[in-house]
């Protein structure tokens, strides 16, 4: 007598198992992109805080490297140590500057330790007027050079506010994150020029949700921008 009973046999075929790879592997990675998104935006612990963090602090030209020094006037410098200037290669100005900031505390005693800040540029993605065309290859120089540049200083921190020259870094310390390779705090003060929308870099970083802190000093800005934080002028 014939079984009528069907037998189903099911086969799994190497194409099928790298799709099912792909799969998993992918969500894998938005659980970890998740993970980061919900850890960033939790209150720092104060026993994090205890021993100095190396710190990336990203130039720029003009008003951007000025706002800048005058945060730094007000943070405690020997809890961010060392200090890693960063400015684009064609910006020797803003490292001046920042040569002169660093002289400047080391005279009036405001830091413990000589040699505790180091000064480097990084090649730019696109000049101003350069055509698009040909800022593709600037750009994945500029991408190369960020990553060489992180894997060196391997930053607890990165301070930024508003040069382009901080997209490319914090996107690789944002990978590096997901990879599990370094945890850099990413910190973006919104220029005070900016009172009814963010800069381009703000709001990459804002989008993208990059940035672990993203601080404002318009309420036009917070109200429009949710997850900013409105501390007013610091200027």
């Amino acid at each position: 007598m014939e079984n009528s009973n069907n037998h189903y046999c099911l086969s799994i075929t190497p194409s099928s198992l790298e799709l099912l790879s792909i799969i998993g592997f992918i969500t894998l990675i938005l659980i970890r992109v998740l993970y980061i998104i919900h850890r960033s935006s939790q209150p720092r612990s104060a026993s994090s805080q205890q021993k100095p963090l190396s710190t990336l602090i990203v130039l720029g030209s003009g008003g951007h490297t000025a706002e800048m020094i005058n945060l730094l006037n007000v943070l405690q410098k020997n809890s961010f140590t060392p200090r890693y200037y960063i400015a684009a290669a064609t910006d020797n100005m803003s490292l001046q500057k920042a040569q002169v900031l660093e002289n400047s505390w080391l005279n009036e005693g405001g830091v413990e330790e000589v040699g505790s800040a180091k000064f480097m540029q990084i090649y730019r993605s696109r000049e101003v007027g350069q055509s698009y065309i040909t800022s593709v290859g600037t750009t994945l120089i500029a991408l190369a050079h960020a990553l060489w540049l992180m894997i060196k200083i391997r930053p607890h921190v990165i301070l930024c506010n508003g040069p382009g020259t901080c997209i490319p870094l914090c996107a690789i310390a944002f990978i590096f994150k997901i990879l599990g390779i370094r945890w850099s705090y990413i910190f973006y003060v919104e220029s005070i020029a900016r009172v009814r929308r963010l800069s381009l870099s703000a709001l990459l970083l804002y989008k993208l949700r990059m940035a672990d802190q993203l601080f404002v000093q318009w309420p036009q800005l917070k109200s429009k921008y949710h997850r900013a934080h409105y501390v007013g002028r610091l200027m």
